[in-house]
């Protein structure tokens, strides 16, 4: 089973400054509550490896994500895949100019590999998303 969400925000800041926070894989992984630790792989930045612990009964430890920036047009658009024995994902940032700042479009397709994977990211990829918006308010609070 594939898990499909698509959801948007809005936030008051320009598109290059929201840029500047999505594009940092980091910061994305920073705001996924199921990733315990991450590092960067690589000098361009366009690499992490996530240890993601997953509350479902199939999966007993962490499991390791390796995901990649397959495509970066700044400062609109960001596409990262990640792959690992329990389940791939897809995400996609778009950033639209708006009247007062920007629009976050975000994309996420997420197939299991195992019984489990797509039911816990259906009930949980709104609140995941929901994290991304509050970590970059905080982001754009903090640099203003």
């Amino acid at each position: 089973m594939t898990v499909r969400v698509d959801r948007s925000f809005d936030v008051s800041a320009s598109p290059e400054r929201v840029w500047e926070f999505i594009a940092d894989p980091a910061n994305r992984a920073r705001a996924i509550s199921v990733v315990e630790e991450y590092s960067v792989d690589g000098s361009d930045g366009r690499r992490v490896t996530w240890q993601v612990k997953l509350p479902i009964p199939l999966v007993r430890k962490t499991v390791t994500v390796h995901t990649e920036d397959v495509t970066r047009d700044p400062p609109e658009y960001v596409k990262f895949v990640g792959k690992s024995k329990v389940l791939k994902v897809t995400g996609e940032h778009e950033i639209v100019d708006t009247d007062g700042g920007a629009r976050l479009e975000n994309h996420f397709v997420v197939d299991g590999k195992l019984p489990g994977v797509e039911k816990f990211f259906k009930r949980n990829l709104d609140s995941e998303l929901e994290n991304l918006r509050r970590a970059l308010e905080r982001d754009l609070q903090t640099t203003q």
